[in-house]
């Protein structure tokens, strides 16, 4: 992963690793954010893991739950409007984003994160 090594995604990476709180919301919060700048949700959980697992390993995350939460988180953003299933489906059906993103919108970013809401607090509590 090229853009991995670079100074920018190191600052970042950081910057999320340090989040105060659980390191659940910052787990969370970095793999949706990298699944939504690649587009793709098997992208941004395959940077998190990959750069980012054993950080939030070495934190006392168990794997399980560890594995869980970024399958979420990865499922959030990756739906945002340069992501290519949404363009071919866009385009499949004879839509314009200005036409339908919004609801694609509302069911596939806005939906997912409600959802991790309480996992991930129910997570925390128990793990």
């Amino acid at each position: 992963m090229w853009g991995t090594v670079t100074a920018g995604f190191a600052v970042v990476s950081d910057w999320l690793t340090s989040i105060p709180g659980s390191p659940l919301i910052s787990l969370y919060l970095a793999t949706t954010l990298l699944a939504g700048i690649t587009g793709s949700a098997s992208g941004g959980l395959g940077i998190a893991m990959e750069t980012l697992g054993k950080t939030y390993f070495d934190m006392g995350l168990d794997p399980e739950i560890l594995h869980r939460i970024a399958a979420m988180a990865s499922g959030g953003f990756d739906a945002l409007p340069h992501n290519g299933a949404v363009i071919t489906i866009l385009a499949v059906v004879g839509l314009t984003h200005k036409d339908a993103y919004r609801h694609i919108f509302a069911t596939a970013v806005i939906a997912p994160v409600i959802a991790a809401i309480p996992t991930i607090i129910i997570a925390s509590l128990f793990y």
